[in-house]
């Protein structure tokens, strides 16, 4: 059973919101008023970071508690078997009443539905911005409105109906600001007047880092479509010129459709507010990973650079969180199953691979708390994207990198195979990530301790090394 202090739970995801697209974490291209209210009352994560920044393989890290060669969900072809131990499961076998609104994307059927939810309704796959199929466990139907809005009303029926005298846990899961992106009428011209400042990296000629950046697919120059630009680019136009056309028509759609999510959040904490409910509730916002908002002239994610690695993080819980308070701790997505569990007095399973972030919640740092993190990318050169796969640390100060290059077979993947790399990033003195010091002598000895340091890392969470690394040293 849980916890007689067990708080109830609201788990609000975005999809591809980026935290440096929210006005609290500093974005100089938008306010996100409502967000900034659970920075203001809450604490704000500055250092959350994804496993695998890629849409299926993150959600199944935060429902599991595990790193993606454990749960299984390597790339978005490879679907999630439900039946293994999530958190929503294990509190709802402790009494919790649970439930999911929105987006799922870990595949439809028997063996891949929601498990552990009292009640849930879905989209299939990425889902429609407008009038979107909805599926639950009778049947699928078109719900006529816009998706954030139309998961928030669930959401919030879902909380009228409720037992009032049973903990509950909510997951709020929207489909926005993923692309394409398709704003509500209500945030349409939004920005429209405006020109919104290019990254200072836009212009970013990947000339001292790995040939993985310069092949991915993934440019605002180059790869966006017409459909995600809402038409043809103006002719005559030069390629400077031209490469800022797309830029705004692609920036300023993605952050209309986080204006939306932005006011939805703020109906969730004044319904909490008009219950009385606010005090007793822990209200989480993240998103499933980051996003490239043209940072080194992409856009997407997949990469373990910054933008694409780290994750937006708010948690507002009143009982046991300072309110304006911030965490420079490095956390990460398989975390949040083994946190939720704790506050609830609910034992977490073996296999969870994260911790527990209550004593960051309350403003304490273990002792023995990690200082680096483990990713992986899997979905080597899809289709789509090009992004070559690869796997890496990242410490407080430096990032290493090793492109292996190799799809392994995995569904999703090309047959394609290409020479591996390595980069080191000096995060200190380039945060932009423009200068590959792998192979400088004076970052030799840094070189071997992180390169001790990932083995160590692959040894504790038992993920194999790709056969080659030890051969391509250099």
């Amino acid at each position: 059973m849980t916890s007689p202090t067990a708080p109830d739970l609201i788990f609000i995801m975005a999809d591809d919101h980026a935290a440096h697209a929210i006005s609290c974490y500093g974005s100089k291209i938008n306010s996100t008023p409502n967000l900034d209210r659970l920075g203001r009352e809450g604490m704000r994560f500055d250092n959350c970071f994804c496993t695998n920044s890629i849409c299926a393989p993150s959600r199944a890290s935060i429902l599991t508690g595990t790193y993606n060669h454990v749960n299984g969900v390597t790339t978005l072809h490879t679907l999630f078997d439900a039946a293994q131990p999530s958190f929503p499961g294990l509190l709802q076998q402790s009494g919790y009443q649970t439930a999911i609104f929105g987006k799922w994307h870990l595949g439809h059927g028997p063996e891949h539905d929601p498990q552990g939810f009292d009640d849930w309704q879905i989209l299939p796959g990425q889902g429609d911005y407008h009038n979107p199929k909805m599926i639950n466990a009778d049947g699928e139907t078109i719900v006529a409105g816009y998706a954030t809005d139309i998961i928030t009303d669930l959401s919030l029926d879902w909380l009228e109906q409720r037992d009032p005298d049973r903990p509950f846990c909510l997951l709020v899961h929207h489909k926005a600001p993923h692309r394409r992106w398709e704003p509500d009428q209500q945030h349409a011209e939004l920005y429209a007047d405006e020109h919104i400042p290019q990254p200072v990296t836009f212009a970013d000629d990947y000339s001292d880092r790995s040939n993985a950046a310069t092949a991915a697919r993934m440019r605002v120059d180059r790869d966006l479509t017409p459909d995600d630009l809402k038409g043809e680019v103006p002719e005559q136009l030069d390629a400077a010129t031209a490469a800022d056309w797309k830029y705004q028509s692609y920036i300023k759609d993605y952050l209309r459709c986080v204006a939306s999510i932005d006011d939805n959040v703020g109906r969730v904490l004044d319904y909490l507010d008009d219950h009385g409910l606010s005090d007793t509730t822990m209200v989480v916002y993240t998103s499933d990973q980051g996003f490239f908002l043209g940072d080194h002239g992409w856009f997407d994610k997949r990469f373990i650079y910054e933008q694409s690695l780290r994750m937006p993080l708010l948690v507002r819980y009143p009982a046991e969180v300072p309110a304006g308070s911030t965490c420079t701790a490095l956390t990460v997505n398989v975390d949040f199953a083994q946190t939720f569990l704790d506050l609830a007095g609910v034992p977490a399973p073996d296999r969870m691979q994260g911790s527990s972030l209550r004593p960051l919640l309350r403003g304490e740092r273990p002792t023995d708390w990690r200082d680096t993190v483990y990713y992986r990318y899997w979905e080597h050169d899809d289709a789509d994207h090009g992004v070559w796969a690869h796997y890496g640390i990242r410490t407080d100060r430096y990032k290493l990198v090793y492109y292996y290059s190799d799809g392994l077979g995995l569904p999703g993947t090309s047959d394609r195979r290409f020479a591996p790399e390595w980069e080191l990033f000096d995060l200190e003195r380039d945060p932009d990530e423009l200068h590959n010091v792998y192979h400088r002598p004076d970052y030799r000895e840094v070189r071997e301790v992180l390169r001790a340091e990932l083995r160590t890392q692959q040894t504790t969470l038992a993920d194999r090394p790709h056969p080659d690394e030890l051969e391509n040293q250099e």
